[in-house]
C-alpha cells in the first residue's frame, strides 16, 4: 500500500477563533482530509467541502472521539481530529495518544501527527501586550477530570512562586463556584493588586479585554468563552491614551 493510500491522523489546532489564526499546515491538512472529528461547535468552524465528512459530537466524550478517529485511520481514511486553539493545551492530542495506549495493538503503527495552532492564552497575552513575557503556567480551572483540592494546590503553589498564570475553563453553569474559589486563593496567597486579564471571545469581532486589579475581581467576570490571565508581583500597565499595555519584564530584580 502507498503512503499516499494508507490512513492517517492529524490531531490540529483551529485557533482561538479569527480565521486568519489558522495555520496554512492546517487548513492543508483540512483540505486533504477524507473525515473530520470534533466537539460540534469547533466543527461549526470547519468550512463546508463536500470531500470531507464531518463527525460532530458532545463535550466529555474526547476517549470515543479519539477511538472513532483511529478506527477510521486503520481502515485507509485520512482524519483530522479537531481541536481549537492549540491541540496540546487541554484538547484533543493527550485524548488520542491516551486511545492509543490503552487501545488496539495496531494503532500504534498509524501514521499520527499534531500540528500546532494558537492558544487562547497567547492570543489574549498579544491582545493586551506581553503578560506571560517571563516565566507563567496554564491552570484548568474544570474539576471534571482531577479533583479541585488539586487545582487549590496548584493554584496556591504557583502564587507562592510567582507565575503569572493563564486559566483555562474559569466559570461554567454546572460548576459556576469554582472560578469563586479559585479567586480566594489568589487573593489569599498574593495579597495584593496585581492585574487580571479578562479575554473573551479573544481574536473575534465581538472580542472584550478587561484588566482588574486581582483584589477588585468577581467570579461572573469570567465564563466559559474567557480566558484569564494573571500577572505577576512584577506585571506592569503602562497607561496611554487608549488601550493600557500590560507586560511582565524579561528579567527580575535580585
Amino acid at each position: 500500500m502507498s503512503t499516499s493510500e494508507q490512513g492517517w491522523v492529524q490531531i490540529v489546532g483551529i485557533g482561538p477563533g479569527d480565521e486568519a489564526l489558522v495555520t496554512p499546515q492546517v487548513q492543508a491538512a483540512l483540505a486533504e482530509a477524507t473525515d473530520a472529528v470534533g466537539y460540534i461547535p469547533y466543527m461549526e468552524r470547519v468550512a463546508a467541502n463536500p470531500n470531507l465528512t464531518l463527525h460532530s459530537s458532545d463535550n466529555r466524550v474526547e476517549i470515543d472521539r479519539s477511538r472513532h478517529a483511529l478506527e477510521m485511520a486503520s481502515e485507509g481514511k485520512r482524519v483530522v481530529v479537531v481541536s481549537s486553539g492549540d491541540p496540546g493545551v487541554f484538547a484533543m492530542a493527550a485524548a488520542v495518544f491516551e486511545a492509543v495506549e490503552h487501545g488496539e495493538a495496531a494503532w500504534r503503527d498509524l501514521d499520527i501527527r499534531v500540528l500546532p495552532g494558537i492558544t487562547a492564552m497567547l492570543a489574549a497575552s498579544a491582545a493586551c501586550g506581553a503578560p506571560l513575557g517571563h516565566d507563567f503556567c496554564a491552570i484548568n480551572l474544570s474539576d471534571n477530570l482531577k479533583p479541585w483540592e488539586l487545582i487549590d494546590k496548584r493554584l496556591r503553589l504557583a502564587a507562592e512562586a510567582d507565575f503569572a498564570m493563564a486559566f483555562y475553563n474559569p466559570r461554567s453553569k454546572s460548576r459556576p463556584e469554582g472560578f469563586e474559589k479559585a479567586l480566594k486563593t489568589l487573593k489569599d496567597t498574593c495579597s495584593d493588586n496585581r492585574p487580571m486579564i479578562f479575554a473573551r471571545n479573544v481574536s473575534r469581532p465581538d472580542q472584550t479585554i478587561k484588566i482588574v486589579p486581582l483584589q477588585d475581581t468577581t467570579p461572573d467576570m469570567a465564563d466559559m468563552r474567557t480566558v484569564v490571565l494573571l500577572g505577576s508581583s512584577q506585571t506592569r500597565i503602562i497607561t496611554r491614551d487608549g488601550a493600557p499595555i500590560v507586560y511582565t519584564p524579561r528579567s527580575v530584580a535580585g
